[in-house]
């Protein structure tokens, strides 16, 4: 399973990348305004600076919601940088766009998903990746992780190439469970993914194990 973080923060990504376990990153409008990026040229410059530091796959999210903007935009931001993917939101105007993009040989992430319907939609278009929200559905009582493995399920009946990408993951049973349920790609934020690093019985065993070599060592 591909990880991705959810960020526009250049340190948290320089961090995740030199950790050995950065496949890509997502982003949007809200994460660069958190950093304090405003103005399209900032925003087009900061894209380009995540892209200096991954090896591929940086999702850039169009603004526009009309088919002539949502072209515009995403032609401008796959200029930026080779790895860039365009980031489109699971509306009609979006799914006429990811078609075209598809026809251009330029990747596409379709966002907003919240169902399979969504996502059978957006890979019959040819979209590169499915975000499907599950945090965002727990929060509405809805089973996220079930949604993560009905559109897994459909994709392999059907060889479709979009991957699955997890979206809205919280914590880290989160990711866990959708690695088990067959996710390609979970995005998340990086203390998610350090936080699997976190076990009691490693925290003690290394207490133990230290406080052994001391005594052995006279100290």
């Amino acid at each position: 399973m591909k990880f991705f973080i959810d960020t526009a923060n250049l340190a948290e990504i320089r961090e995740a990348y030199d950790l050995g376990i950065l496949d890509g990153v997502t982003t949007n409008p809200s994460l660069m305004a958190k950093e304090g990026i405003t103005g399209e040229a900032n925003v087009r410059a900061h894209y380009k600076a995540i892209c200096e530091i991954v090896d591929d796959k940086v999702s850039a999210e169009v603004i526009a919601t009309d088919f002539e903007g949502m072209i515009r935009e995403g032609k401008e931001l796959a200029k930026i940088d080779d790895k860039i993917v365009v980031k489109i939101p699971i509306i009609k105007e979006g799914i006429k766009a990811i078609k075209y993009f598809n026809s251009e040989g330029i990747r596409t992430n379709c966002t907003l998903i919240f169902s399979a319907g969504q996502a059978l939609l957006a890979a019959k278009a040819g979209a590169s990746y499915v975000s499907p929200f599950i945090g965002r559905l727990d929060d509405i009582s809805f089973d996220g992780m079930e949604l993560i493995a009905q559109i897994v399920h459909i994709y392999q009946n059907y060889g479709y190439q979009t991957e699955v990408l997890a979206a809205s993951v919280r914590h880290s049973m989160h990711l866990i469970k959708c690695a088990e349920v067959g996710a390609d790609v979970v995005t998340c934020p990086l203390k998610v993914i350090t936080g699997l690093l976190n076990h009691p019985l490693t925290t003690s065993g290394l207490a133990t194990f230290l406080a052994d070599h001391a005594k052995a060592a006279g100290k």
